[in-house]
């Protein structure tokens, strides 16, 4: 079958479950939707409907012998677990090693590289949580002047900045300089994070919405250039552009979280266009999974459900629907707060889609080349379509 215009929803941090080599990477017993269900403030009565409870491991979501949707699940074969990995598998490359981490802190190479970018002290140079080193350190930055360098299991150079002493578009500065610095085997880290904070009404400190993440350069050409290059719409909504570096998009629309993702996905919904809406909801990542709030979770899966109610109403006859995940975060494996190594969800829904089970399958990537296929784009990724 064919499409006017693809939407594809990535519900950042999602899972599914373990998946077999979950224990490499140190996640044992993890599944981020059986532990947000657990929670007991999950409804999703769109997303059941669909048939999310149909996808082999997630019966206890509730199964449905009428589903509206097509349903996957799918398994990530690239070595890593963090965001830009998996959202590069879903675009059509597998990453056969993964991105350098820094789990002792970064060394005094790449610290020195970020005081001449920036010509200020650095603190903590420590793997940390985010709120938890503002906690630590948001003083003594804000009195300094300093910034905060801190990173996680991941493949990310964090650097938090009070915005009264450091300006937004300085942080930003500093960041970019870091990104064209920071490449290779050893520097390339996968992302590099400016994450403002200001004084909380408790005395201490908060995060701002005002989070920007500068990734490496796609290592290959992905599904936004090629729609992009075959002369139809490529659209970022959310984090998306910037996971991507900014590369093959024609228009990108940054947002503060969830509700204002759903609404501008909303506006869109609304608009003519030929081509790709790429979506990335990341509350459920960065305000809940990585929190470690499973209660939290649910209410926004919840919320999401219910603007998905609408969602499906305002499709049209020429419409498909995609709603996955990129990795895990499972908010309630207390062993870590980063992500886990899990399956994710996929369901696929449009006028002329037959709700078919396609089981497991082996890739994200097979995710790029079915919107590939409704298109009408070439493309030469690492997927199989899936046959609707």
């Amino acid at each position: 079958m064919k499409a006017k215009r693809v939407f594809l929803i990535v519900l950042d941090s999602v899972g599914a479950g373990e998946m077999p080599d979950s224990a490499s990477f140190g996640d044992i017993g993890v599944n981020t939707l059986k532990s947000v269900y657990n929670s007991g403030k999950l409804s999703i009565p769109n997303l059941v409907s669909m048939g999310i409870g149909n996808i082999e491991g997630l019966s206890f979501l509730g199964k449905t012998d009428t589903p509206s949707a097509a349903v996957a699940r799918m398994s990530e074969r690239s070595m890593g677990k963090d965001t830009t990995v998996g959202h590069w598998e879903i675009a059509g490359y597998v990453s056969a090693s993964p991105l350098p981490t820094f789990p002792n802190g970064f060394p005094e190479e790449i610290l020195e590289k970020i005081r001449k970018a920036s010509g200020r002290e650095l603190l903590c140079n420590s793997t940390y949580s985010g709120t938890a080193v503002i906690a630590d350190y948001g003083k003594e930055a804000k009195e300094k002047g300093a910034l905060i360098i801190y990173t996680s299991a991941d493949s990310v150079l964090q650097i938090a900045a009070h915005v009264g002493v450091v300006p937004l578009e300085e942080l930003y500065r500093i960041c970019e300089a870091l990104r064209a610095e920071l490449v290779g085997e050893n520097e390339g880290v996968g992302r590099i994070i400016a994450r403002p904070f200001v004084d909380g009404e408790d005395g201490g400190f908060k995060r701002t919405a005002d989070r920007r993440d500068y990734s490496l350069a796609p290592p290959a050409v992905l599904l936004p250039e090629a729609i992009k290059s075959a002369g139809k719409d490529s659209i970022s909504v959310g984090k998306i552009s910037d996971i991507f570096a900014g590369i093959g998009f024609t228009e990108a629309q940054r947002t503060h979280g969830n509700e204002e993702g759903m609404a501008v996905t909303s506006e869109y919904l609304s608009k003519d266009f030929n081509g790709l809406c790429l979506v990335n909801l990341v509350d459920f990542d960065m305000t809940w999974g990585h929190r470690r709030d499973a209660e939290g979770y649910a209410e926004g899966l919840s919320a999401f459900d219910k603007w998905l109610g609408g969602a499906l109403g305002s499709l049209r006859e020429d419409d498909v629907l995609m709603i996955t995940a990129d990795h895990g975060c499972d908010p309630a494996y207390l062993a870590t707060t980063d992500h886990t190594r899990e399956y994710t969800p996929l369901l696929i829904y449009g006028k002329g889609v037959a709700p078919v089970n396609f089981g497991t399958r082996e890739c994200f990537a097979d995710i790029s080349a079915t919107v590939a296929e409704l298109l009408g784009v070439e493309f030469d990724g690492a997927g199989k379509a899936i046959e609707l």
